[in-house]
């Protein structure tokens, strides 16, 4: 017979996620707003929360089903895809911007997109400029 896990403990740890993810992202609107130089490790995030990281990445993951890095990978990834939706920020630029330099920018973004940055940025501009144009023969 299985032992049930308290509700208790279920709940801490969803309160612990849901910290962890505030946490996170109140770290990236300041990162990426320029008022912190650097993004912080999950050590930095577990200080704040007053976890040792080994527990809050144990939490997170049992709470969430994903580890940790996800959640950052996942803000990197949205802020990508917003940058490159203005075509005259440079790629370079955004993959500073992103703490990356450009190979593996590109790499992290094909990874999860299954595009290079400027494959996506075509893709998404091209509605755009495919109006009045037509493709027929």
């Amino acid at each position: 017979m299985m032992a049930t896990i308290p509700k208790v403990y279920v709940s801490r740890q969803a309160e612990i996620a849901a910290r962890f993810k505030q946490v996170l992202d109140s770290h990236m609107d300041d990162f990426l707003a320029g008022r912190v130089e650097r993004m912080h490790e999950l050590k930095e995030i577990a200080d704040i929360i007053c976890l040792h990281p080994g527990h809050l990445s144990k939490i997170i993951k049992l709470a969430t089903g994903h580890h940790a890095c996800y959640f950052y990978e996942q803000r990197i990834l949205l802020e990508a895809k917003k940058l490159l939706t203005d075509p005259t920020v440079p790629i370079g630029a955004i993959a500073r911007k992103l703490d990356y330099d450009v190979s593996n920018f590109t790499k992290f973004f094909k990874r999860f997109t299954g595009l290079t940055p400027s494959s996506y940025r075509k893709a998404t501009a091209q509605p755009a400029a495919q109006t009045g144009s037509s493709q027929g023969g």
